[in-house]
């Protein structure tokens, strides 16, 4: 069995899955095998080893580990984890001292969602409730616990700052896949109850009223530099996916546009969109964290403009299909939106127009890079996003509001 199979990064992230035995035999080729990986990955900020796999270490294999944590410290590295590690090898580890010093945890236990009520839906999961008190967003992509992982540190560094964030306490198997458990008491998504109050309109403004609330308590709250990545800078990342889907001239205005936004340390929640925003209590709790970043409040607004105005446009009957709530409803909810977060007398068309401008950045490479390319439906988003981008970065001078 290879004892060091392909690593897997995920944005900040590089897992480097190990195997079989690690001993004094193969210890130089294993230690090689890692220092490989580590070079190849750019970008990465947090090592984590997977030893599914793995069934005995030695004390050879040990100072392996000990010195790329030495590492990954010299290199001011987020501390090196193992998971998934079985009870034979924990015992190893325990023994020798090891776990004092670095996060080790035992393998996943292993759940089964047959049967639980799916309580929402995205592109990368589903979020079933297991009973009254308890939901877990089960993965759609095998390869999730770095994803996880990220959203658990990024939950709590909101939650901290008095962000109202669900944090995951337990990480589990569930088939091929993985989820993450959150304690979340009767909870309801915003999404869902404006499903049941679709023809009230007095609570669902009320809803709509609170949602606002909620989002503007996001973007009040100012973050530690260095915690997160600007926002700014992930939808630049997006903006170099699109260059062979725009000419040159508009992705240097669209990359233009971008660069002149300033630092900003206050939160973006990344997709504010209801279905991850739960009402518990009476309160809002935020879910989905693994998209936090810092940034100017724009960058959650176009994540918004994406679910309620950029896929329904093609596509009249997608709020009904997504969201499980009329287009009409879908309208509503984001022309009242920007009436509540900037007020009426704002000019809001001149606003919406640069929201525009990164929704359909965003909208544009979540069409190429899925599934969503490959059907007339998709060329005809993508035909449409690339005459939006076009037109907006010649009329467009600014993205600040």
């Amino acid at each position: 069995m290879e004892t060091v199979k392909k690593s897997r990064t995920d944005n900040s992230v590089l897992l480097i899955p190990l195997g079989g035995v690690i001993n004094t035999d193969n210890a130089s080729a294993v230690a090689q095998a890692i220092a490989e990986q580590q070079a190849a990955a750019r970008g990465y900020t947090a090592l984590i080893f997977d030893a599914k796999e793995l069934t005995y270490i030695s004390s050879a294999g040990l100072r392996i580990i000990m010195q790329v944590i030495k590492e990954e410290k010299l290199r001011k590295h987020a501390p090196v984890s193992m998971i998934e590690v079985s009870k034979d090898v924990y015992d190893i580890l325990d023994m020798t001292g090891f776990t004092a010093f670095v996060d080790v945890q035992k393998a996943l236990r292993e759940i089964s969602v047959e049967g639980c009520p799916v309580i929402g839906a995205g592109f990368f999961g589903k979020v079933y409730r297991l009973n009254p008190e308890t939901v877990v967003k089960v993965y759609a992509n095998e390869e999730s616990i770095p994803v996880i992982k990220r959203e658990q540190a990024r939950a709590k560094k909101a939650f901290i700052k008095g962000i109202p964030t669900a944090i995951s306490y337990d990480i589990v198997r569930v088939g091929d896949t993985y989820g993450s458990v959150f304690e979340l008491l009767q909870a309801k998504s915003f999404n869902d109850w404006v499903i049941e109050y679709e023809d009230c309109p007095e609570k669902l403004d009320e809803l709509t009223r609170l949602y606002v609330s909620c989002l503007k308590q996001v973007h009040d709250t100012e973050l530690d530099m260095g915690d997160l990545p600007f926002a700014r800078d992930e939808m630049l990342e997006k903006l170099d996916v699109l260059q062979p889907y725009l000419p040159q001239d508009v992705q240097l205005r669209l990359r233009d546009l971008l660069a002149s936004l300033p630092d900003d340390l206050h939160a973006v929640h990344g997709d504010f969109q209801m279905k991850n925003v739960m009402l518990c209590n009476g309160e809002p709790m935020l879910i989905d964290m693994e998209t936090l970043c810092i940034g100017q409040p724009i960058f959650d607004l176009q994540g918004i403009y994406v679910a309620y105005k950029a896929f329904p446009e093609d596509e009249p009957d997608n709020a009904t299909k997504f969201l499980g709530i009329r287009p009409e409803t879908a309208d509503y909810i984001w022309r009242r939106l920007l009436e509540l977060y900037f007020g009426t007398e704002a000019n809001l068309r001149e606003i919406e127009e640069k929201i525009k401008v990164l929704a359909y950045i965003r909208f544009l490479q979540l069409l190429v890079t899925t599934d969503l390319q490959n059907s007339e439906l998709g060329k005809l988003r993508i035909k449409h996003t690339q005459e939006h981008l076009q037109e907006l970065s010649a009329n467009i001078t600014s993205l600040e509001i």
